[in-house]
C-alpha cells in the first residue's frame, strides 16, 4: 500500500491522467492512471484534470528585511538608494527574535503559495551578525516543511565597508566578517560589486570573493550591476573568474539590470561570455520594475535584464521574488505565480514557449540553480509538489492559480478551497471557475 497516492493529475509537460504514488517521502511511482487504478494508498486526493507541479523556487530573496515595511519609517520616494538608507537606519534597532519571528511568519506564507525552496540573502555588514544568527535559526526550524539556502550577503560592500567608528571594539573587515557568516553554516559567497565607490573597487571586489568561494568548495551569488549605468559590467567579471577558477555551473549573477540599458553590440560579445562560462542569471521582475528607470522622464526603462535573449543562448535564467513588504518593496504576497507573469510581461515572453519558459522560471530553474537534491516530479524525487487550480502552466500563471494542496515530502502541508464566484444573473450559470474552455 502507497501512503498517498495523487489521482488524475496533469504535469507541466503535457501528460495528462497522471497518477502519482508516493511511498515515504518519495515519489514510488508515476503512471498513466490506467496503470495505478488498482493501487490502494492511506490517502488518495483526486486532482480531476488540474495541474501538478513541482513546489515553486525562489531563487532570491531578503528574508532578514521581509516584512519590515515601515520600520523605522516608510520609504517615501520608493527608490533603490533609500531602501538602502532605510534599511542602515534600521540595523542598530534590529532584535533576532524580531527578524525570527517575520521571517517564520513568512514561510508560513510561503508554504501556503506552494513556494516550498528560497534562497535568502543575509546581511553580513553587522559586527553582530545578528540577521545571520537569526536566519540560521530560521532555516532550521523549517527544515522540515522548506528548504532554505542562505547568502553571505556584504549590504555595504567588501571594499566599502568600514568598521563601527563608534564602537572601537568592533574592528572586523568585511571579509572576516563574511567569513565569519560561513563558518556558522551559511551556504553561499554573496556580492555587491557595482556599490563599491569604484568600478575598479567593484572588480577587485568581485575576484575576492570568487577566490574565497573557490577556496572553501561554495556557491556564489552576487547582486551584480543593479544599475541602469551601461558601463556598469561586473557580470562580465563575474564570468571571467567564474572560468578561470573552475566555478562554472555553481556561479549566479543576480539583477543584471545595466544589461537593459548596455549598448548591443557589447551584449553580443557578453552573454556568449556568460553562457561559456556557466554562469546562471536571475531576474526579479517585480523590484527591477519598479527601482530601475527612476532617473528616466519618457521614454522610460524597464530595467530589468535581457531574459529571452539570455534564455535563447542557454544561460539558466530563474525570477525571483527579491522583497515582500520592505524598505524596498511595500508590495509582495510569495506567489512565484505574480512574479513569472510579471516576468513574461515585462519581457513580452507571450508565445506558448515563452510563457511555458517563464512558469520554468520559477520551478525547474532555479531548482538547478541552487542544486536542490531530489526535486521534480520522478520516481525517486523527493514527494515535493503542488497542485493547482489549473490545467496547464500557462493558465497557472494567468489565474495565479489556487494551490488546492501543497505536499512535502509526502505529507499535505497546506490545502485550499476552489476559487469560485457565484452569480446572480438570470438565464446565465450560477457559478464560475474562471478556467478557459476550450
Amino acid at each position: 500500500m502507497f501512503d498517498l497516492i495523487v489521482r488524475n493529475a496533469s504535469l507541466p509537460d503535457g501528460r495528462t491522467g497522471i497518477d502519482v504514488a508516493v511511498r515515504g517521502e518519495r515519489i514510488d511511482a508515476l503512471e498513466p492512471h490506467a496503470v495505478l487504478a488498482g493501487a490502494a494508498a492511506r490517502r488518495e486526493i483526486d486532482a480531476a484534470g488540474m495541474l501538478l507541479s513541482p513546489p515553486f523556487v525562489d531563487a532570491h530573496f531578503h528574508m532578514d528585511a521581509t516584512l519590515s515595511l515601515g520600520l523605522p519609517r516608510l520609504n517615501q520616494s520608493g527608490t533603490l538608494l533609500e531602501g538602502i538608507a532605510l534599511w542602515g537606519e534600521l540595523k542598530p534597532h534590529l532584535t533576532q527574535e524580531a527578524i525570527v519571528e517575520r521571517a517564520l511568519a513568512y514561510c508560513d506564507m510561503a508554504v501556503a503559495r506552494g513556494l516550498l525552496a528560497i534562497r535568502s540573502h543575509v546581511d553580513t555588514s553587522d559586527p553582530r551578525l545578528l540577521a545571520v544568527d537569526a536566519l540560521l535559526e530560521v532555516k532550521r526550524r523549517v527544515a522540515p516543511y522548506l528548504d532554505l539556502q542562505l547568502v553571505a550577503f556584504p549590504q555595504d560592500g567588501v571594499l566599502r565597508y568600514e568598521p563601527r567608528r563608534d564602537d572601537p571594539s568592533c574592528t572586523l573587515t568585511a571579509v572576516e566578517l563574511l567569513e565569519r557568516a560561513l563558518d556558522r553554516g551559511v551556504d553561499v559567497v554573496g556580492g555587491i560589486p557595482h556599490f563599491e565607490r569604484t568600478m575598479e573597487d567593484g572588480r577587485e571586489s568581485v575576484r575576492l570573493l570568487c577566490e574565497l568561494a573557490a577556496a572553501r568548495g561554495l556557491r556564489v551569488d552576487m547582486h551584480c550591476d543593479e544599475s541602469d549605468d551601461p558601463l556598469s559590467r561586473h557580470i562580465e567579471t563575474l564570468a571571467y573568474h567564474a572560468r578561470r577558477l573552475g566555478l562554472q555551473g555553481r556561479v549566479t549573477g543576480s539583477h543584471l539590470t545595466s544589461m537593459h540599458s548596455m549598448d548591443n553590440y557589447y551584449v553580443s560579445k557578453l552573454i556568449p561570455l556568460i553562457a561559456e562560462a556557466g554562469v546562471s542569471a536571475i531576474a526579479n521582475p517585480l523590484i527591477n520594475i519598479t527601482l530601475q528607470g527612476r532617473h528616466d522622464t519618457y521614454p522610460k526603462r524597464r530595467g530589468m535584464t535581457r531574459v529571452p535573449e539570455l534564455m535563447a543562448a542557454g544561460v539558466p535564467l530563474a525570477f525571483g521574488h527579491d522583497c515582500v513588504m520592505d524598505p524596498w518593496y511595500p508590495m509582495g504576497s510569495g506567489d512565484m505565480l505574480e512574479v513569472a507573469s510579471m516576468g513574461l510581461q515585462v519581457a513580452q515572453m507571450t508565445g506558448q514557449a515563452g510563457m511555458r519558459a517563464s512558469f520554468d522560471a520559477v520551478t525547474e530553474t532555479p531548482a538547478r540553480i541552487l542544486g536542490l537534491e531530489g526535486y521534480g516530479l520522478a520516481p525517486g524525487c523527493h514527494a515535493d509538489m503542488v497542485l493547482l487550480q489549473a490545467r496547464d502552466p500557462i493558465e497557472a500563471i494567468r489565474l495565479r492559480a489556487t494551490r488546492l494542496a501543497v505536499v512535502r515530502r509526502g505529507r499535505v502541508v497546506a490545502e485550499q478551497r476552489p476559487a469560485t464566484s457565484t452569480l446572480h444573473l438570470d438565464g446565465r450559470p450560477g457559478q464560475v471557475d474562471f478556467l478557459h474552455r476550450r
